[in-house]
Order: structure tokens, then sequence, then C-alpha cells
């Protein structure tokens, strides 16, 4: 039985709802409320995933920002990254940073990994058997085109940002306004390039030369709230 699956289509809505179903199962397991920063490393503890952080060296294709070795039940993060090591990129993204390469391997264990046969593999390894290892998925740092790498990716993005987490964070916010997103982002712990995303690819935004739009299912106003003073006072951050 291979440890990989082969790539197949999966639909959006399976991916989301598969998130969706994972993030309901962590909360249902804790006995105090899912803080948004702690959703990644809450799921890896739900699938008994250890987390390490090394230095990965890079390879030809550049820097790898994680990666999960599937037989070993390990994601192992990069704490060499030039975006952790950055001084211009504030705690709050380098977090974001992290949450989203901990979802994104986590999206690739659930989307493309045969965990029964992970667990059979453990068993013999446990039973003194000798078996060939497997080569970790790596995240690289940069976009990737390939299908899997967009699966993870999209799973993780919902994940981090599931509906139910958007809807109660964009009330009384200003999607037009960029202060009021990295507000948002701060709030769900994600970096502020994650959420844009997560945003067009639900065509609430649409941004053209950092001008920030509403997009064709742009949700309906939220009565208003009292805005918090780093929202406004970020209002014009590109």
């Amino acid at each position: 039985m291979d440890i990989i699956k082969p790539y197949s289509f999966i639909p959006k809505a399976v991916i989301e709802a598969q998130a969706d179903n994972i993030l309901k199962k962590v909360k249902a397991h804790r006995r105090r409320p899912l803080k948004n920063c702690d959703i990644a490393e809450a799921a890896a503890d739900h699938f008994d995933l250890a987390i390490e952080w090394t230095d990965i060296k890079p390879d030809k294709e550049g820097e790898i920002a994680a990666m999960i070795i599937p037989t070993e039940k390990k994601i192992i993060l990069n704490e060499d990254v030039k975006f952790l090591k950055d001084s211009q990129n504030s705690s709050l993204a380098k977090e974001g940073f992290k949450n989203s390469s901990l979802a994104h391997e986590i999206g690739h264990f659930v989307l493309h990994i045969n965990q029964t046969a992970v667990s059979n593999f453990l068993d013999r390894i446990n039973q003194g058997d000798s078996l060939e290892t497997i080569q970790p998925f790596l995240c690289r740092t940069v976009d990737s085109s390939q299908r899997i790498e967009w699966q993870a990716q999209y799973f993780a993005s919902c994940l981090l940002m599931a509906m139910s987490e958007l809807e109660k964070a964009i009330k009384g916010r200003d999607l037009t306004k960029w202060g009021h997103l990295y507000a948002i982002a701060d709030e769900l712990g994600v970096t502020i390039t994650n959420l844009r995303s997560r945003l067009e690819s639900l065509h609430w935004i649409k941004v053209d030369k950092k001008v920030i739009y509403r997009g064709s299912n742009f949700p309906k106003r939220y009565p208003p709230q009292k805005i918090d003073r780093s929202d406004s006072e970020r209002s014009n951050k590109p």
C-alpha cells in the first residue's frame, strides 16, 4: 500500500469541508476555547504530528519553508528562512508565516498521504522490520504551480480562515481598507498575503495596483461596532 497518494482532482468545496470538519473535531476535544493563532498547532496535535524547528538548507529550487516526513509523523519548520530572520517583518507576520507553513503540511497529510499506510508502516518498524524511507513533502517559500501544492495551500487557508471565523473577524471593519485587513490578519494569526488570497478566492475583494475594491461576492455589511484605533492608524498601509 503506497504511503503517498497519486494526484487526483479535489473540488474546492470538498477541501473546505475537510478543513472545517477537522477544525470542529479539534475544538471539540479542547477544554478551553481555541485561539485563532493556535489552530495550526492544535491540528498537528490532533493528528499526533510532532513539530520540530531546524535549519533546512535550500536546494536547487530555492528555500524550503517546511517539510513533512510521513513515516515519522513529523513536520519540520525551517528556522533559517529569510522571512523569519528579516527584521522588517513584525512578530505577528512571522507568526502568520509559521502558522501557514504548518497548516500547509497538515494539508499534505490530510489530502495526499495515506494515513492507514503510515500506521501500518510504523507498526512494522516497531516490530523490527527494515523498510525504505519515504521522501518528505517540501513546502517552498515561493508560490508553486504544482496542483498538489495548491491543494495543500487551499486547505491551509480554509483551516486558518474558516468562514465562521472570517465572518466574526470582519464585523465592524471595512474590507476595502488595508489597515482593517492587517487587523483581521493579526486577529486570525495569518499573514496579510494569506488573508488577501483567501478573500480574493471568495470574491469578497479584488485588488488592482494596491487599491482594494469590492468583489462580486462582497459580504453584506454588518452592524457597525467600535473600531480599534490600530485599525484606523493603519488604514492607508498597502
